[in-house]
């Protein structure tokens, strides 16, 4: 089977409404989700990765960073992002898989294969990589912190962009990039930060990535970031199949429900729906480089440059 033929993850579907929410209506500006996990089968029939790619083209939604979370994960978003033009890869090992690894003695392994996986054409990012304080207990921080620190030598090495998963642990995530140097390009990933590290983020450069959570009614601290970072800081994703924005919060998401959030943040913002999501699309191609067929050499700001009919 081909990567778009099957799914290596399950999610629980207990007590959960398990239906896909229907297609929204076209964006008039095609945007691209910046991060997404389709290996992952959800719902009560899942989708696999060309129908996902398919009903995303019907909303608007052009193109998705494909994100590993492990070395299989990885693996699969790398063999993804290689045959299918509408798709690049971001490889890592999530900050909750290291401290497993570590007591198995195969954080080393683990992380060669990461190295390995970063130095393929259509993979444009190390992540998600980061510090997650919420599901690991202070015995397994040490193993986040070296795998984090390896991730972000990774990143430079191979002059990718660096997705930062970062739960409850933004102080360490910011102090951690700036005791060891950070890339050029650090994407925060599903932004759960209020406005102070906002601030602290912006002032770094860094982009700000928003998902569906900032159209729920209690994501405030989530808004008022929003409200003071740059347009163009801001980085759009759905996170799927976590994080459905409203109105269809709790059931399966998917890149083609970007839409929703979009037109949420281009309505709180206060700014014309199309220049926003080109905007959006400047800032993703500048981060990660352009969603087209074929590798090429070059790009003269550290992003990669690919070239071909992306249609």
């Amino acid at each position: 089977m081909s990567s778009s033929d099957t799914h290596i993850r399950a999610r629980a579907q207990e007590g959960r409404v398990v239906e896909y929410p229907p297609v929204p209506d076209h964006l008039g500006v095609a945007v691209i989700d910046n991060h997404t996990h389709l290996e992952i089968a959800d719902g009560a029939m899942p989708i696999n990765a060309d129908e996902h790619l398919a009903r995303a083209a019907a909303a608007g939604v052009r193109g998705v960073v494909q994100v590993g979370t492990d070395v299989p994960t990885s693996i699969w978003s790398a063999e993804l992002a290689a045959r299918d033009p509408r798709v690049l890869a971001a490889v890592a090992l999530h900050p909750n898989e290291a401290p497993v690894l570590a007591a198995a003695g195969q954080l080393g392994d683990a992380l060669a294969v990461i190295d390995e996986l970063a130095s393929r054409p259509r993979v444009v990012a190390v992540g998600e990589t980061g510090l997650d304080f919420y599901r690991t207990d202070d015995a397994g921080r040490p193993a986040q912190f070296e795998s984090f620190e390896a991730h972000i030598a990774i990143a430079k090495k191979h002059g990718l962009a660096l997705q930062i998963h970062d739960r409850d642990a933004h102080d360490d995530v910011a102090s951690t990039l700036h005791r060891v140097g950070a890339p050029d390009r650090v994407v925060l990933h599903c932004f759960s930060g209020d406005a102070a590290f906002a601030k602290v983020c912006i002032d770094e450069g860094w982009y700000l990535s928003f998902a569906g959570n900032i159209t729920f009614k209690n994501a405030g601290n989530l808004r008022e970031a929003l409200a003071l970072t740059p347009i163009e800081s801001i980085l759009v994703e759905t996170d799927a199949p976590y994080l459905t924005p409203a109105p269809y919060r709790g059931r399966p998401n998917a890149p083609y429900l970007v839409p929703h959030t979009v037109r949420f943040m281009a309505e709180f913002l206060g700014t014309d729906l199309d220049e926003f999501c080109g905007q959006l699309v400047r800032n993703t191609e500048r981060a990660y480089g352009a969603w087209n067929a074929e590798p090429v050499v070059s790009a003269g700001d550290g992003a990669p440059s690919l070239s071909g009919d992306p249609s």
